[in-house]
């Protein structure tokens, strides 16, 4: 019996078929994009520390998704390509970072701009939750990420950052030993809201004492202006210190208003007419960390 000859009619069932079979690739694709860019965006801000610079990646992902040849699992693939984009922005920004005048806080974002998938845990998107990641290395921070936010195996994570097993395994207890406790605070809105609230009453006032037991006596503020704008070149160490800050940066003419900031209360302060917010990190019922962005280039998500 001779081999079936390739004809013209079977060379255009072919063409017709090839346009076909692309267009339900590519619909599949984008299903599958659709539902997981919310998850990815968080997975990318949790990398980062910065909104716009996790918008990029996940745009960036999306686009190498899109036009790649053969992807046997499109969300493995999207999870491997942003954390990896994200790596790699994280090491040119560590060297922009020597050069930073201040501290260096995460970008806010406000609470309406963040992903409302399920599978998320939006404690994990506080602002104290994420500039406690700012400590760990790239390596470190991806699998920390990873293993906390999507609960990957580690063997799972070496597969998305080339590492073995076992690398892995000790990336995430580096991890946590360079987060220790503080890894450990409350995230409830209602105790931040109460808290911002006795805060800046008692700020206003000027009564440093009642300020003073709202703060764990370790209580540290940062504040990040970037050059921008005026703000406490380092760190303001113990409760004393913190109160008069505050009182000195709450005055009663200045336009003051609670924001719903990385799905916490935030105070929004205004004390030379531009926007600088303080957010609260809370263990044991007290203030132990503030957080007060300032630099106007971090601001655009707010």
């Amino acid at each position: 019996m001779e081999p079936r000859r390739h004809t013209d009619q079977d060379a255009a069932a072919e063409a017709v078929r090839a346009p076909a079979d692309h267009a339900a690739q590519a619909s599949a694709r984008a299903a599958v994009w659709a539902a997981a860019r919310g998850r990815m965006l968080a997975h990318a801000y949790r990398m980062l520390g910065s909104w716009q610079d996790a918008e990029d990646v996940v745009q960036e992902a999306w686009l190498r998704m899109a036009t790649a040849d053969d992807i046997r699992t499109p969300d493995s693939f999207l999870t491997t390509t942003v954390t990896r984009l994200a790596i790699d922005r994280l090491r040119q920004r560590k060297r922009r970072q020597e050069d930073y005048i201040g501290p260096w806080i995460a970008e806010p974002v406000a609470s309406d701009l963040l992903p409302e998938d399920a599978a998320i845990d939006r404690d994990l998107l506080s602002l104290a939750a994420i500039q406690l990641l700012e400590r760990l290395t790239p390596p470190e921070r991806a699998t920390y990420v990873l293993r906390t936010g999507f609960a990957y195996s580690f063997r799972d994570i070496g597969v998305v950052i080339d590492h073995t097993e076992s690398a892995c395994r000790q990336l995430y207890r580096r991890a946590t030993a360079r987060l220790g406790a503080d890894a450990r605070f409350d995230a409830d809105p209602s105790t931040h809201g109460r808290l911002l609230d006795a805060l800046l009453h008692a700020a206003r006032d000027g009564a440093l004492r009642e300020l003073e037991t709202l703060l764990a006596h370790e209580a540290v503020l940062w504040a990040d202006g970037g050059g921008k704008v005026s703000s406490a070149l380092k760190p303001i160490h113990g409760r004393v210190k913190i109160a008069r800050f505050l009182v000195g940066i709450t005055r009663e003419h200045d336009v003051i208003r609670v924001a719903d900031i990385n799905g916490l209360p935030t105070l929004e302060i205004h004390p030379d007419g531009l926007t600088r917010f303080i957010s609260l990190r809370v263990r044991d019922g007290l203030i132990d960390e503030l957080l007060v962005p300032g630099n106007p280039d971090k601001l655009g998500a707010t």
